[in-house]
Order: C-alpha cells, then sequence, then structure tokens
C-alpha cells in the first residue's frame, strides 16, 4: 500500500503508555488516515466516526462493541468499526496498520 501527495502530521498519537503510537495522514482527496504500530498486548478504542483497520504486518483478535465474539486478522485483511463504538484488540506479534476514517 502506498500513498502519494499526503501532508503527514509530524507529532504521534501515543496510546497505551507508548505501546500503540501513529501519525496522520491527510489525502490530496483530503481523506485522514493513520499510519501505526501496536506491540503485543491487549487494548481498548473508542470510536467517533467509523472506522476501517487494515492490518498490513502481524496479527490480532478483534471483539467490537459489546459482542462476546472474537475474530482474527492477519496481514492483507481489514476489519471495521461503527461510529461511537468501542472495539478490543489483542496484538499477538507487532502489528503495521492503516485506519481508514469515514
Amino acid at each position: 500500500m502506498e500513498f502519494s501527495n499526503v501532508s503527514v502530521k509530524t507529532k504521534a498519537n501515543v496510546y497505551h503508555s507508548g505501546q500503540v503510537t501513529s501519525r496522520s495522514i491527510v489525502t490530496a482527496t483530503g481523506e485522514m488516515k493513520t499510519l501505526g504500530v501496536m506491540l503485543p498486548g491487549t487494548y481498548r478504542f473508542h470510536t467517533d466516526a467509523p472506522e476501517a483497520i487494515d492490518v498490513t504486518q502481524g496479527q490480532c483478535r478483534v471483539r467490537v462493541g459489546d459482542g462476546q465474539d472474537w475474530q482474527e486478522f492477519r496481514s492483507g485483511e481489514t476489519f471495521n468499526v461503527p461510529a461511537k463504538t468501542q472495539f478490543e484488540i489483542e496484538v499477538t506479534e507487532l502489528l503495521d496498520y492503516v485506519c481508514h476514517f469515514a
């Protein structure tokens, strides 16, 4: 995956005591995305807008909302999280990702 003609926000987004970090980019058409890394661990996030998360390296398990079921995702796969909800992600090995905001 490659992005051309983007603006990069140089201040890092840092979550969970530095275990999760990302950088925000804005495409020429105004789309906002983050490019990030998660170290092994389990994390909880809340969304304002719908998110599509591409796993570009590694693997994880995800549980969206109040669901009881975990779904597994590997490099090359995408999971979606609705707006105004939460999700838990369990990272079993270093995870690179791209988050697309709607």
